[in-house]
């Protein structure tokens, strides 16, 4: 075989293992089920900051992982009030309180927010050109939702960051464009 031919069989190797590698990470966090969604009792889904209601019959998936954390991980920034009353429901579960929408916290998805060891640690968001940082004070279930505990709304997908309004004035982000963005973030 010539020296070529080993260089081009070598390099085709290395192709098949390079995405080998690209598919086993891109398999590492998917849906571990579904569940049905009902419709919520009357008045009982908060729709504010365009928050979503379960619907009957729709099945919603489950995750009980997010993907991998690196140096800036991908995210979707969502918006979320952490007041009292607000679309986030019950009180956050790091510290049993509820915190003002001027404050600058977010929720990860289930899999970032690893059984609280993010609690009360500050994280830096990286979107629409700038950075901001924010405390982690709550999770954002990938597993459970439809029901009263959770609002009525659907289990987060596994690669959010659910943000107070704090955030995305911190972030620039003109207030007609709330709700979704696509950003990185890293543990500060």
């Amino acid at each position: 075989m010539s020296s070529f031919s080993l260089k081009c069989l070598g390099l085709l190797l290395l192709a098949l293992l390079a995405m080998n590698c690209m598919e086993v990470q891109g398999q590492s966090c998917r849906p571990s089920g579904r569940i049905r969604g009902k419709n919520p009792p009357p008045g009982q889904c908060n729709t504010g900051d365009d928050s979503d209601c379960c619907k009957n019959g729709q099945t919603y998936p489950i995750y009980k992982c997010s993907p991998p954390v690196l140096g800036h991980t991908r995210a979707h920034l969502t918006l979320n009030s952490f007041a009292k009353g607000g679309d986030g429901g019950g009180p956050s579960e790091c510290d049993n309180h509820y915190h003002s929408d001027d404050t600058p916290v977010v929720a990860l998805s289930m899999g970032w927010f690893d059984n609280m060891s993010r609690c009360l640690r500050n994280i830096t968001i990286y979107g629409n050109g700038r950075s901001a940082q924010a405390m982690v004070v709550d999770e954002c279930d990938s597993t459970m939702g439809c029901d009263e505990e959770h609002d009525y709304q659907p289990p987060c997908d596994n690669d959010i960051v659910d943000a107070s309004r704090a955030v995305w004035e911190a972030l620039g982000v003109p207030k007609d464009n709330w709700g979704w963005l696509d950003i990185t973030w890293s543990d500060a």
